[in-house]
């Protein structure tokens, strides 16, 4: 009798295992292969679920020489400089030079669950994102005005992994995954001679979205600061989502963080509209509801404002098997502006008013998509240029560089952080092929 028993635990095990190695090798694709997930009103599928969710990204491999990537017809690209760790995020300054957060998590990042802890490890490695922070800014500058580096020098050594960056007068703000710095600025000077001082703590802990990015406002008496959550969809529970989901505004006077908006699961870019002085923001949603949900999304943002994030996805879409431990009261969930694609990790925005790009792609919002992990087909690997009529969105997306994944489906190059340098051309931090690109 007992051996009977073990045999049909063994069979049930076996049929389990079975289902998840299923699952793994040949996941539910995509039904969106029209690009229904962009644009101002995407189509939402239902939800997904699986014993495991699709596991695809790209293995890194780089650019091997003479490679690039493919800028749209009409432009040409090049290499700004190479041989960068892992360059995260652009800055360039009023006298042209070129600062790179070199940059990613810190060792403390995770998840609260263990076992993902692990799945999430062996993908990122896998995807080129699991390096060692070089925990530094570089800047680099262009002598000669051919349109490539002939100077680099270590700006900032020492940081706890750096990412937004902004000047105001003759203070450098930098944002480190768990605190707000500034330094005393020179113009011309490529290296910071002075102790940072400490504005103001951010909210770190595991630190699952660990990136911080600032934005000055238009007055320049505050910055916009970003904090991502600390799980895909709320399942850590509310406790260690405290300030997090959220773009806050910091008083440069007081040192005061007061939340701006919030249930923004990952918000990264930031841009503002100059025309009517409006926030925008790139957002990563969540994951594990299938290839085709959730879009990420670029959206203005008003104080005040509740985008969902972890009761409802894309407005008022509710989340399926919320943790319990979440309360029943929230706002009511006000919808993006624009969906720019499932699980494209969309990370930077620009507008591209002051470029100096051909006419037809100056009137609108660039966007750089980092790449995604979790769909079949795989999505993003580009920057995209989103045309605007009267300061909104208006019409459907164009790449404007891609030709990151070669033709086996391997990432030459990620594409994450953009600005538009001081002869107007885009720059493009790719943080796998060690490159800053310049397309003009």
């Amino acid at each position: 009798m007992l051996r009977k028993v073990w045999i049909g635990l063994l069979v049930v095990v076996a049929a389990l295992l079975a289902v998840v190695v299923w699952q793994f090798l040949f996941p539910a694709p995509s039904v969106l292969i029209d690009g229904g997930d962009y644009g101002p009103t995407p189509r939402l599928v239902a939800p997904q679920s699986s014993l495991v969710p699709t596991v695809r990204p790209a293995k890194a491999v780089g650019w091997s020489a003479g490679e690039m990537p493919s800028p749209a017809s009409g432009l040409k690209i090049n290499a700004f400089v190479t041989g960068l760790d892992h360059p995260r995020w652009l800055y360039v300054l009023p006298n042209g030079d070129v600062l790179v957060a070199e940059s990613n998590a810190p060792a403390s990042s995770g998840l609260c669950s263990e076992m993902k802890n692990f799945a999430a490890s062996v993908v990122l490695k896998y995807g080129g994102a699991r390096t060692e922070s070089a925990d530094r800014i570089t800047l680099h500058r262009d002598n000669d005005g051919n349109g490539a580096a002939d100077e680099s020098h270590d700006f900032a050594d020492n940081l706890h992994s750096p990412f937004g960056m902004a000047l105001i007068g003759e203070d450098l703000y930098v944002a480190n995954t768990d605190a707000v710095l500034r330094f005393t600025y020179t113009p011309g000077m490529t290296s910071l001679t002075t102790a940072p001082e400490v504005i103001t703590r951010l909210p770190s802990g595991k630190n699952h979205h660990w990136t911080k990015n600032i934005l000055p406002s238009t007055d320049e008496r505050s910055l916009f600061v970003t904090v991502g959550s600390n799980s895909n969809a709320g399942e850590c529970g509310p406790e260690v989502e405290e300030d997090r989901a959220a773009i806050h505004r910091l008083d440069l006077e007081t040192g005061k963080l007061e939340r701006f908006a919030h249930g923004l699961r990952n918000p990264v870019g930031m841009a503002l509209e100059s025309s009517t002085d409006t926030l925008w923001t790139v957002v990563n949603e969540r994951d594990e509801l299938g290839s085709d949900l959730v879009p990420d999304y670029a959206t203005s943002v008003r104080e005040g404002d509740f985008f969902g994030w972890p009761y409802t996805y894309y407005g008022a879409h509710p989340q399926p098997k919320l943790d319990p431990r979440w309360p029943d009261d929230h706002p009511l969930a006000r919808s993006p502006d624009y969906a720019v694609g499932s699980h494209t990790a969309s990370l930077d925005i620009e507008f591209s008013y002051d470029s100096a790009l051909p006419d037809k792609w100056r009137n609108g919002l660039f966007v750089s998509q980092h790449g995604s992990w979790n769909r079949q087909p795989r999505s993003g690997y580009r920057v995209i240029y989103i045309p605007f009529t009267n300061s909104a969105p208006d019409g459907m997306p164009e790449e404007i560089v891609g030709g990151f994944l070669d033709a086996d489906g391997n990432a030459r190059g990620r594409p994450v952080g953009l600005a538009i340098d001081s002869t107007g051309a885009l720059l493009i931090a790719d943080d796998v092929g060690d490159v800053i690109w310049r397309v003009k």
